[in-house]
């Protein structure tokens, strides 16, 4: 399926090629994304291969395992830069290891970030893709509490930088919403017994529960969230809730699920539904589920070409020098996307499960 002259490995043709190293997982509790980010990766080059690649030099990628230790995952792609001579770094990959590549990443070599994350990246070399806590779960709640009445919120959380810097965010800005936090609890990443999280929520006033929880660790809580009967008096609200967790939880573990994010299989603008007759052409009917993750890959890919095309250059600084001069933007499956300083901005919709698809609500 994922036969592509992107994937070739090595560089005998350099100074034709532009070498891309994409950070994704592929095991652990984010795992289950890894086949969405390498498909979304792979259409996004071999359409900007198709249509003349970068300043006309052909995209190459290499996939590096972006799951594990922060650390270890930060050597592997020093390696991967060193030994492959890549040109940048892409990818979707826990905020920990943004900040170990980051500390390691040569400062020649541009860095895009596309996962949502807890925001306020205090490294000035890393151009971030992703949706933050104040576009994404603060106008959630905002539109939850004025159609639903929910006011009081339970935070649970993996423990680790994301989830820990969301909650920082969110009570931040609970107070301006009228909002409450009555409870927050925190797991390791890769938890799979939820017994006394549940034990805390069924005993709090919580209306809803803000879940900062990542991939398969969702997916554990949801069914267990459901086997307890919560999901018949609590609310549940994701900021990285997708189409695969939605059929790795079960259609039964999905009622009152809600979700805010920049992407869903289901947004219906011509760009979107573009990608998707896109993707499936591409990998066919038995294709992993394209899903927020895999496609901010994607955008990756896109935001990366746009600005090199720009900038007439593959250098992190003429590239950073771009992006501080506001002159970075595309039309894309996502809607407008722009760069605000180092940031994207883009469209976020509140979507509720149905089953095991998302019904999108409302623009935020």
């Amino acid at each position: 399926m994922y036969a592509s002259e992107v994937l070739e490995p090595g560089d005998q043709h350099r100074a034709d090629t532009v070498a891309i190293g994409l950070v994704i997982p592929m095991h652990g509790p984010a795992g289950l994304f890894g086949l969405s980010c390498l498909a979304c990766a792979v259409l996004a080059a071999e359409g900007w291969n198709a249509a003349g690649g970068m300043l006309g030099r052909r995209i190459r990628l290499s996939p590096i395992d972006g799951a594990g230790e922060a650390t270890d995952v930060g050597e592997r792609v020093t390696a991967a830069v060193r030994h492959e001579r890549l040109d940048a770094v892409v990818g979707w990959h826990l905020s920990h290891v943004r900040r170990a590549i980051i500390e390691r990443l040569p400062r020649q070599v541009p860095y895009v970030y596309s996962a949502l994350y807890e925001g306020g990246e205090p490294n000035s070399e890393v151009l971030l893709l992703g949706e933050t806590p104040g576009r994404q779960i603060a106008p959630a709640m905002r539109w939850l509490a004025r159609e639903l009445g929910i006011h009081r919120w339970a935070l649970v959380g993996d423990d680790y930088l994301w989830p820990r810097g969301s909650a920082r965010a969110t009570r931040s800005f609970a107070h301006d919403l009228c909002l409450d936090i009555v409870e927050e609890v925190y797991v390791p990443l890769g938890q799979t017994d939820y017994t006394e999280v549940l034990d805390r929520l069924g005993r709090s006033t919580a209306q809803g529960v803000l879940m900062l929880l990542v991939g398969q660790d969702a997916v554990h809580f949801n069914r267990a969230f459901a086997a307890a009967g919560l999901d018949e008096r609590l609310i549940r609200l994701s900021s990285l809730m997708d189409e695969n967790m939605l059929l790795a939880s079960g259609a039964e573990a999905t009622d009152g699920l809600f979700s805010s994010a920049a992407y869903f299989d289901s947004l219906a603008t011509e760009d979107a539904l573009q990608l998707v007759g896109d993707y499936s052409a591409r990998f066919g009917a038995e294709a992993p589920v394209l899903n927020s993750m895999g496609e901010s890959c994607y955008e990756a890919v896109t935001l990366l070409a746009t600005m090199v095309q720009e900038a007439g250059s593959v250098r992190a600084e003429d590239l950073l020098r771009t992006a501080g001069a506001g002159a970075v933007g595309y039309q894309g499956p996502r809607g407008a996307t722009h760069l605000h300083g180092r940031q994207a901005i883009q469209p976020v919709h509140l979507a509720r499960a149905d089953g095991l698809t998302f019904e999108i609500l409302v623009q935020l």
